[in-house]
């Protein structure tokens, strides 16, 4: 078999042209890689919706009542960055179904892709940053409590800190949360992650490159976890809209294989997410997120994972 990779057409669906997030890149990124060679039917996997009481992990009640209903008022719809539609609702409990059903797919495989996730701004009771449901807590929690795994750690390799994600698993001991960020860049109040890693503006391949193998390095031996959620946004790239670093396709690329090699040399599975990126140029942002998938095919192959 090959690489498992995770999708669903209703991730990407008719949006606001002006709108600074970019829906289509989901299916953009599902289309790259279906004409460059990593997907193809058999490798294909589709996710179910994520149920309510799923959500509920990670998320206040009546916060998932009032954004399914839309019935969240004019601050709180701002705050989430996004308008407010039938077709946001559902794929945004897809996406969430996307990484539970990936994060098992890793651990059945040693190595899996979402081709979306990574709504690490996403808080117990509000959305933020056009992050509403928070995928990352929601599918560590569900592991832990399934008996899926006892530890599990997250890597988040957004430019921007997961401050959702740290908050609503500030007291979760067995789920470690480590964000490397730009310091000077959104949220403007950081939350407190187990490690947070800041970066200075402008950081380039090279000096990004050790810090993160130093941290991934450390990290691992200490906490032994039974899967690394890696968050693998591509905003760190010099031409992103909103990243301040200044990273490279290579670097981006170095940095993803450096990820999941040193993950999987531990006997550690990965779900990877494809986190934020952001460009006008859909089409290159598509391929930039497809770098993550392009190195894990490789790695699948010349480990014979599977």
């Amino acid at each position: 078999m090959d690489l498992p990779l995770v999708y669903h057409p209703d991730y990407s669906f008719a949006f606001p042209a002006p709108h600074r997030f970019p829906m289509d890149k989901f299916v953009r990124l599902h289309d790259h890689l279906s004409a460059s060679g990593p997907l193809h039917g058999d490798n294909l996997y589709q996710p179910q919706s994520c149920p309510t009481d799923l959500l509920l992990l990670a998320h206040d009640a009546d916060y998932v009542a009032r954004f399914c209903s839309n019935q969240l008022d004019a601050a709180a719809q701002r705050r989430m960055g996004l308008p407010w539609s039938e077709r946001l609702v559902a794929r945004t409990q897809r996406a969430v179904g996307g990484t539970l059903l990936t994060a098992e797919l890793a651990l059945q495989h040693g190595l899996a892709c979402h081709l979306a996730g990574g709504t690490h701004h996403a808080h117990y009771d509000f959305a933020s940053g056009f992050c509403i449901f928070n995928d990352l807590a929601i599918t560590s929690r569900y592991l832990l409590a399934s008996g899926r795994a006892q530890r599990v750690l997250i890597f988040d390799c957004d430019v921007h800190q997961g401050d959702g994600t740290a908050r609503i698993l500030e007291n979760d001991s067995d789920i470690i949360t480590v964000s490397l960020h730009c310091e000077n860049n959104f949220p403007a109040r950081k939350a407190h992650s187990d490690w947070d890693i800041p970066l200075p503006r402008n950081l380039d391949d090279t000096g990004y490159l050790k810090v993160a193998a130093d941290t991934l390095d450390y990290l691992l031996p200490l906490y032994q976890p039974d899967l690394v959620l890696y968050d693998a946004g591509v905003d760190v790239h010099v031409a992103d809209a909103l990243g301040h670093l200044a990273l490279s396709d290579a670097g981006i690329a170095a940095r993803d294989s450096h990820v999941l090699n040193t993950c999987l040399a531990h006997d550690i599975p990965v779900c990877a997410v494809i986190g934020g990126g952001y460009d006008k140029d859909r089409d290159a942002l598509a391929k930039r997120h497809g770098l993550l998938h392009h190195s894990a095919a490789q790695i699948w192959q010349a480990q014979g994972l599977g």
